[in-house]
């Protein structure tokens, strides 16, 4: 998201137009989108990114909390991603599962071009690429 549509999301939750998002506007808009959390879930958030203290969400804590989510959202996205990869459900993506994923997508590399294509992101140097040797590789 960029400056100005956190902005709008601000102007959207901030129903008395304050200029801040009170654990009541906070909780109203989740329910808006069609979301549940507990007045205390919405209360410990807060508290939790309140840079200045005053109970409320500035647009700088909005943008920290907005910013959270996107990047759990990514997170979720790539383990989906690498568990598609991680055929022996081993947490690892081997070379054999690294060529069988690629065979069904009608690739046929060679398992010496599999070992070469892992060992770029293999940090550890195991011969497998682990789920946070993904995510370096994906980004």
């Amino acid at each position: 998201m960029k400056g100005g549509e956190y902005e709008r999301v601000l102007r959207y939750l901030d129903r008395d137009g304050d200029g801040k998002i009170s654990a009541s506007e906070l909780r109203n808009g989740i329910g808006m989108l069609g979301g549940e959390v507990g007045v205390r879930e919405v209360e410990m958030a807060i508290e939790g990114l309140d840079s200045d203290g005053d109970g409320f969400l500035c647009l700088e804590d909005l943008m920290k909390m907005m910013e959270g989510v996107e990047e759990e959202e990514k997170v979720k996205d790539l383990r989906e991603a690498f568990d598609l990869y991680d055929t022996e459900r081993c947490g690892f993506i081997t070379p054999k599962a690294l060529k069988r994923m690629l065979k069904k997508l009608g690739d046929f590399t060679s398992m010496d071009q599999c070992r070469a294509m892992i060992a770029r992101f293999d940090l550890n140097g195991d011969g497998m690429l682990s789920f946070e040797e993904f995510r370096v590789m994906m980004n």
